[in-house]
Order: structure tokens, then sequence, then C-alpha cells
């Protein structure tokens, strides 16, 4: 509950510095705020789907969904803003209604920035709340449409296939999910370690058996160049 409130607090807290940027383009501070709102549904899609992004797909994939979320999600924006403007800003000119809309808010380039500040923001926040109020709830997933609770530390290892992960529980069992590899990395937090793109890791069932292999539960994984640094922190088997 208390992390909730926390994020809440968050997006309040952004929704007020968007509004004091607003109001220097000439917004009184009520319709500064107002405007603000227009932010908040965009940054949030933002937060939610950008991590969304399989990692384990081929760069050019990678940085088409990201593209696509981006573009989707300024479109949003820029709706958004269109339709708050239009409703409750517009200006009188020589007896006709016109569009008032500054020069800033069309401008592509601050729009992305404003709502890269906020996404990556509430992004930090996620993962030092994560770090500092470690969930001992059960995480409840659907494999083969069924529901599925498990506990973390009964998880050893999630494996990305293709379109879906493989979530290796400790008695055994294994579980199909579509959720994204980096998804399950964000949900599972610090207990555990990516060590290649295809493998997570619970770091408190993995020993570091070699430079480049990790063994959980008895079974090898690879480590990828990129997490060598990482995978070191785990004890030497």
């Amino acid at each position: 509950m208390k992390k909730i409130l926390i994020i809440v607090a968050y997006w309040i807290a952004a929704m007020f510095v968007t509004a004091l940027i607003l109001v220097s383009l000439d917004y009184e501070m009520g319709q500064a705020l107002m405007m603000s709102l227009t932010f908040l549904p965009s940054a949030m899609a933002l937060a939610f789907f950008l991590p969304k992004v399989d990692r384990t797909k081929d760069r050019v994939h990678r940085i088409l969904d990201s593209v696509y979320i981006v573009l989707g999600v300024m479109t949003m924006a820029f709706f958004l803003i269109f339709i708050i403007q239009s409703v409750f800003f517009f200006a009188d000119s020589e007896g006709g209604r016109v569009w008032d809309i500054p020069a800033m808010l069309r401008n592509p380039v601050f729009i992305a920035c404003v709502l890269a500040a906020l996404a990556y923001g509430n992004f930090l926040l996620d993962k030092y709340l994560n770090a500092k109020y470690p969930s001992d709830k059960p995480i409840t997933f659907t494999s083969d449409y069924k529901k599925v609770s498990l506990r973390k530390e009964d998880i050893l290892y999630i494996e990305s296939r293709d379109s879906e992960v493989w979530i290796v529980a400790r008695d055994g069992r294994t579980y199909r999910n579509r959720t994204g590899i980096t998804q399950w990395e964000n949900l599972l937090g610090p207990g555990f370690l990516r060590i290649h793109r295809a493998f997570l890791v619970n770091a408190s069932e993995a020993t570091l058996s070699s430079p480049d292999t990790v063994t959980v539960g008895g079974v090898e994984l690879p480590v990828s160049r990129k997490y060598k640094d990482a995978a070191r922190a785990l004890s030497q088997g």
C-alpha cells in the first residue's frame, strides 16, 4: 500500500512540475494544471509499454517496436492536447474562434522530452521501491490458460523462447507465459539477475560455474559477454 501511495504522489508531483513548465508558456496556473493532465496518460503509457519491448528480438525489431510505442504515445499526447485546448481554451479573434496552442506544444521534440522525463522518473522510482520494499506476495501469471501463483523464491530461472517465456520452478515444473523477459525482470526485482538476453536467474540459487556459465538447479546456463560483469557477483561454484 505504501508503494502505491508513493507512486501516486510521484504522478501528482509530476503533474505540478509539468504545470510549472506550462506556466512559462503563458498559461494561468489553473489552465496549466488542466493541460498537464494531458501529459500524464501518455507518460504512464510510455512507462508501461516501453519496458515490454522484447530484448530477445534482434536489434532491428527492438528498435521498430520502440518506435511504434513512441509514435502511439506521441499521437495520444497530441490528441489530448488538441481536445483540452479546443474544449477549454478557445481564443476569440476578430469575432471568430481560433486555436491558440502555443508553439512549444506543437513541437514533437518538446513533447517527447517531457514524456520521457516523466516515464524515466517513474522507472527509477519503481526500481527503488522494488528494492526497498520487496513484495512477499506470490507472483500470479497465466500458463496454458490457467492461473498460476508462485513465490519468488520458488522460481529458479526464466528462459525466453521466441514469443513466450518458460518459468522453471524449484519443484521441477515448467510454466509457459507470454509476458516478456524484461517485464519478468522488473517484476521479480533485485533478487534475480540477468545473465543473458534469454535468461534471468534467481541469484540465491545460482552459482558461477565458469566465466561463461551459471548453474541453477543442476542446469548450466550460458552467460553472455554483456552480462559477464553482473554474473561475477554470483558465488563461484
